[in-house]
């Protein structure tokens, strides 16, 4: 087999990406996009099961309501499968806690695939539920994994592979979705239970590749099976100086045996980064994504666009998001994280302001409803740079081994949990506010830029025994971020 260099990337380690990305983050991007375009024939349904229970339909308030819990209880699995990361990779390993999540996957495949024919919108919202949690795990597993068996210098590139399958799989949902597809009364169910159909593949693929090398030598102490497994992922005999790094990193973790909820909001060297990756999740939620996404049909129909025309613009917004995240992955070796970060909010921020005086001035003049769809996929452009992508693994890059469990689960937690609020609250300030909510994001997107430019370190080439000193370096002449 032929090495492409000593510490970068081979086939091996490019079939260890594909097994873990693809199992784990097409679940989770096909489960955030499928729901969206099939949506009013399940209301349909909801419905008619309801006559046929009952001889009575629902109300207007009442399908609302069933659709709402449908869709807000996935993000509340999210924040149960976050807080579980943890748990599931101290215990079973990183591809070994992949490997067991898939059995939520396909039980919520079942739940989908049946539920019409059971006549039972109930068994709809526990697979919701139950897919949440698969999805959650996945957000906090397999970053962490792909961080773990990535050479320094390919860290950032590997890592952002989770956020390019994601986007990869919401634009196949929406693909799939289409009416002359799988987005069809008979055929909804099926669209929703190709959510088995990754768990499957990771099945297969997924356990010929080794356990997370630094996992092996730091948590369960085989050094010898952690010298084999990264001998695997390099394709080369020669992984001395990388075995050398890992167990310095060892040695290190034995100071600070295991870290608890606790210790790692006392302790200023674990509560600063901490902190970081926080900001970073919820720079992620609240950057006004949704928003803007949710606007986007609204301003296809300003400018005129038939439903037909709006669907494909949709699907090349989607597309845009796949290429722009594709060279996002290039990017943040070469520019960094912190630089895509402040470049892409900053980009954010300037676009979501001139959509908001699109949106007060679009009665004005024709030509403004086209510049709005311009800002639009702009906006998807500047997100997918950086914030759709860094902050997945940008905390399993700010936490020594010890460390990184807890704080991989209470990360992914708080970005779920910030995704379920903002799906609860941006309807009704939208309903409020109108193209004023915007605003609100311009203010949150601010704070984020401060804060990444203050107190957000560069991690790009660095080892993780450098990044943590620079933690250490900053708790002792600070006590606080």
């Amino acid at each position: 087999m032929v090495i492409m260099k000593v510490g970068g990337l081979n086939a091996r380690l490019s079939y260890v990406i594909i097994a873990a990305a693809f199992g784990s983050a097409f679940q989770h991007g096909f489960n955030l996009g499928v729901i969206n375009a099939p949506l009013k024939l399940i209301g349909d349904w909801m419905n008619t099961t309801s006559y046929d229970r009952s001889e009575m339909y629902l109300t207007e308030t009442e399908k609302t309501m069933i659709i709402s819990i449908m869709v807000s209880i996935y993000c509340i699995g999210g924040m149960i499968g976050g807080a579980l990361t943890g748990f599931f990779a101290e215990r079973f390993g990183r591809k070994g806690g992949l490997l067991l999540n898939n059995i939520f996957a396909i039980l919520a495949a079942v739940l989908f695939g049946f539920c019409k024919m059971a006549h039972s919108y109930e068994m709809l919202i526990a697979g919701r539920f139950v897919i949440g949690i698969n999805n959650g795990l996945n957000a906090g597993l397999c970053p962490m994994y792909l961080s773990e068996i990535a050479p320094v210098n390919l860290r950032g590139a590997i890592g952002t592979a989770y956020q390019l399958v994601l986007t990869i799989s919401i634009l196949f949902s929406q693909i799939m979705g289409l009416e002359s597809i799988l987005g069809t009364m008979d055929l909804w169910p099926i669209l929703l239970a190709l959510t088995g159909l990754p768990a499957i593949f990771q099945l297969a693929a997924l356990p010929v590749c080794p356990e997370s090398p630094k996992f092996l030598l730091i948590t369960k102490d085989e050094p010898v099976a952690a010298q084999r497994a990264l001998t695997w992922l390099r394709d080369t005999a020669n992984v001395h100086d990388e075995m050398g790094e890992m167990r310095n990193e060892a040695e290190a973790s034995k100071l600070v045996p295991s870290v608890s909820l606790r210790e790692i909001l006392t302790n200023p060297t674990l509560r600063i980064p901490l902190v970081i990756s926080l900001m970073m999740m919820m720079a992620q939620q609240l950057s006004g994504i949704n928003a803007v996404i949710f606007f986007s049909t609204e301003i296809y129909k300003s400018a005129g666009l038939s439903e037909e025309a709006a669907l494909n613009a949709t699907i090349a917004m989607g597309t845009m998001n796949v290429l722009m995240t594709f060279a996002s992955l290039v990017m943040v070796e070469k520019f960094g994280r912190k630089t895509l970060m402040l470049a892409g909010l900053s980009g954010m921020l300037v676009d979501v302001f001139l959509l908001f005086i699109c949106l007060l001035l679009k009665d004005v003049a024709s030509w403004i409803s086209y510049l709005s769809i311009f800002l639009v996929i702009f906006f998807v452009v500047m997100f997918a740079t950086g914030p759709g992508s860094i902050p997945w693994f940008f905390v399993t890059e700010l936490f020594a081994q010890n460390a990184r469990p807890t704080a991989s689960s209470i990360a992914v937690a708080v970005n779920w949990t910030a995704a379920f609020f903002v799906g609860l609250g941006f309807l009704p300030l939208q309903e409020l506010t109108g193209p004023y909510v915007f605003l609100i994001f311009v203010a949150l997107l601010a704070g984020f830029i401060v804060f990444t430019w203050f107190k957000v370190p560069e991690t790009k080439g660095r080892t993780i025994d450098e990044i943590t000193a620079v933690f250490k370096q900053t708790a002792y002449g600070a006590n606080s971020v």
